[in-house]
């Protein structure tokens, strides 16, 4: 999945503004025009389209955190520059507070099932002998279970 793709989902299950997306961004310093946030969520064949990169799309995840668990004390957290599924698959579970059966039932309301040891693989270190990299399918199911989930309780 994109940077962008991930972004246009974020936004449209929260269904948040760009003045939002761009307070979000700000809760952890890092500066983005409203410019910058439109051309972000465009899509790749429309005129005017940037791509969202890695350390962008991060800091937005680490504001959504903050955004909705507090900021913690001491050094917030610095935005990581090569950015893959298992850490935006973490910084979301962290963001919405979700346990392992939390996570396994909005992969359900995507009709994905995986099991509790497969499901923690993912938020292992990357040395770690039992890490398992996050594919495509499974954070884009992830994230269509979270617009069931998050969507249909805004309205």
């Amino acid at each position: 999945m994109t940077n962008n793709d991930i972004l246009r989902r974020l936004r449209y299950t929260f269904d948040f503004s760009n003045q939002k997306m761009q307070a979000i961004l700000g809760l952890t310093n890092h500066k983005a025009t409203k410019e910058h946030i439109i051309d972000w969520l465009k899509k790749e064949d429309e005129p005017g389209f940037r791509e969202c990169s890695d350390t962008a799309l991060s800091a937005f995840l680490d504001g959504l955190i903050i955004e909705r668990r507090g900021r913690q004390d001491g050094e917030p957290a610095k935005p990581v520059s090569r950015i893959n599924n298992n850490i935006v698959f973490r910084k979301l579970k962290i963001a919405l507070d979700l346990k392992a059966e939390d996570v396994l039932s909005i992969l359900a309301l995507a009709e994905t099932e995986i099991s509790k040891h497969e499901l923690s693989a993912f938020f292992r270190k990357p040395g770690h002998k039992n890490y398992r990299g996050c594919n495509d399918q499974i954070l884009r199911n992830f994230l269509n279970g979270m617009q069931v989930k998050y969507r249909a309780s805004q309205r």
